[in-house]
């Protein structure tokens, strides 16, 4: 889809009427909340620090991966799904905490991950095609987890691509906005930064902050914070929709849990400057709760943008289950942590361990069997909705994008050799962590188990099992095969680096969004959405999420506290 498409460029700066509802964020949450109360007769104001090109936020970049159970695509293959399977994995992975004081546990977060799982199993996916939205017909099985039956990990493929990505999940909704605002229903403010919430007599009643300068910033790119003015609104409700704290590393590391050990000082951001979790402060501020800090969702497989567009761009890799895993010093990480299984526990293994970085060690056959680089714009032919493109996925060799990094990026390190490639890593680093001789014994290891046609060796094991669903065996993973066989070859290692993306904790909502207090109870007027909520109830994924649920969780944040917040309107 063209950025034209989902960028309105004359927007109105300046309220035409009084209005009902601030909805403070313009990302998917956002648009959906105000898309909701616009559908209801409702006026809102959508306040953004960034400009119109934004529109959207996070979600245009996105791979467009929604969880849907029990859907027609997953039916199409074979695969059986039901709402309490999907809700099994759910609270297998949250390792939610019960009980204490009001507020003080997951019961918010519990309900709200109840209702996202009814919600996947029901109305998300008809609800979404009555708008046109439409999906790759090859589900995908993102994190799967590899512990026993009851732990985290999706039990089937659940993670459906949307056809156009995240751009194609927009589209719907600032077509419906769009509309909105030639009714008069919605204004548009941007440039404008919000700082604080107004109260009255104890009820948020509307926002100020600052008036940023003109900045024709590309989509994603960094703008000015040069205030030229400031601004006050006021409104019957305030919606916080500006998302969570990525982009700001010294917060990431401040709330980072010292259970899980370190988070480097050199980190790649999945997410544009602005999403730096100035909304979540301004609502702490009027006397909000936040919950669960310490719960993240960050990325130990990030490789530098080499063409980027914020600060400290990162994508992350999407890989399949052949690649050795390796930490810093060379050593495979444990079972189950493979590529593709567990990402938190990964990334936990690598800061308990105080490192920046580990690797991925493959050939060339793998990384163009299994290799897929997140993000709407590295995938050119999903998002722009073209089937010739798409044919590559099939064809040998690496897509596009990919085969652009493993040619221009300096983290893609080629060699003959083990011995030739422990020596580019140990260059690319400035050390010698990687013994040559210890690189050289782990490849020929692990090309033993694959030689037996049966092994030991529980991720040749696991990677062989992928292969029985007939997605991962056509477009996912490559045939078992031995990494120093010629035919397969160059050998191929990927420095892998922290990518921050996800705040999985944030206000405390109840189950129509309504932000509470601390100890319990509403702060009138204040409703949240989306990563700015935890994706709903202050932490609905508890310590680990499943893939596929974060656009979700905006879509169902976003429908539900809209539907809510007019219907109280109407009240």
């Amino acid at each position: 889809m063209a950025d034209t498409a989902v960028s309105p460029q004359q927007v109105p700066q300046r309220p035409q009427r009084a209005t009902d509802v601030i909805v403070v964020g313009a990302g998917l949450a956002g648009l959906v909340t105000a898309a909701e109360l616009t559908a209801a007769g409702r006026h809102v104001t959508l306040v953004d620090a960034e400009g119109p090109a934004a529109l959207g936020g996070q979600a245009w970049w996105s791979f467009g991966g929604l969880f849907l159970v029990d859907s027609p695509e997953q039916r199409r293959l074979g695969i059986r799904d039901t709402a309490d399977l999907a809700l099994a994995d759910w609270l297998g992975s949250a390792d939610f905490d019960a009980g204490g004081a009001p507020g003080g546990g997951d019961e918010w977060s519990r309900a709200w991950a109840e209702g996202f799982i009814d919600f996947a199993a029901g109305e998300m996916r008809p609800w979404l095609h009555a708008q046109g939205v439409r999906w790759f017909p090859l589900v995908q099985w993102a994190e799967r987890g590899g512990y026993l039956a009851d732990g985290h990990g999706n039990s089937v493929p659940r993670f459906h691509v949307t056809w156009g990505t995240g751009p194609g999940i927009l589209e719907p909704f600032v077509r419906a906005l769009l509309d909105a605002r030639a009714a008069g229903l919605l204004t548009g403010m941007f440039r404008r930064r919000v700082t604080g919430l107004v109260l009255t007599d104890g009820r948020v009643t509307g926002v100020r902050g600052d008036v940023l300068a003109a900045d024709g910033a590309a989509r994603g790119a960094p703008s000015s914070r040069e205030a030229v003015g400031q601004f006050e609104l006021a409104a019957s409700a305030v919606v916080i929709a500006t998302g969570g704290i990525g982009a700001n590393h010294d917060l990431v590391r401040a709330a980072w849990p010292e259970r899980a050990g370190r988070l480097p000082e050199r980190m790649l951001s999945g997410v544009p400057d602005h999403v730096d979790g100035s909304g979540i402060e301004a609502a702490r501020g009027a006397g909000a709760a936040v919950v669960h800090e310490d719960r993240m969702w960050h990325y130990p497989e990030g490789v530098t943008n080499h063409s980027p567009v914020w600060g400290r761009h990162g994508i992350r890799i999407l890989p399949g289950p052949s690649s050795l895993w390796l930490d810093a010093d060379g050593h495979r990480l444990p079972s189950p942590l493979f590529p593709g299984f567990d990402s938190l526990g990964a990334l936990q293994h690598i800061t308990g361990r105080g490192d920046d970085h580990s690797w991925f060690v493959l050939d060339k056959t793998i990384l163009g069997a299994e290799f897929a680089l997140s993000g709407s714009e590295q995938n050119p032919d999903l998002t722009g909705k073209d089937l010739r493109l798409l044919l590559q996925r099939v064809r040998p060799g690496a897509v596009g994008p990919v085969e652009a990094f493993a040619q221009h990026s300096e983290e893609f390190l080629w060699a003959d050799t083990p011995g030739e490639l422990a020596a580019r890593m140990n260059a690319l680093t400035g050390t010698d962590r990687i013994d040559p001789g210890r690189l050289d014994r782990t490849i020929r290891d692990r090309d033993r188990q694959v030689r037996t046609g049966l092994g030991k060796d529980l991720q040749v094991t696991a990677t062989a099992m992928a292969r029985r669903y007939v997605v991962d065996r056509v477009i996912r993973v490559a045939k078992p095969h031995e990494l120093l066989d010629p035919a397969h070859g160059p050998l191929l290692a990927v420095r892998l680096s922290v990518l921050t993306r996800k705040t999985l904790g944030g206000l405390l909502t109840d189950t129509d969004g309504r932000v509470l207090r601390p100890g319990g109870g509403a702060l009138p007027g204040l409703f949240a959405v989306g990563e700015a909520a935890g994706f709903g109830g202050g932490g609905a994924h508890g310590r680990r999420a499943l893939e596929g649920t974060f656009l979700g969780g905006c879509l169902f944040t976003g429908r539900t506290t809209g539907k809510a917040l007019a219907d109280q309107l109407s009240g």
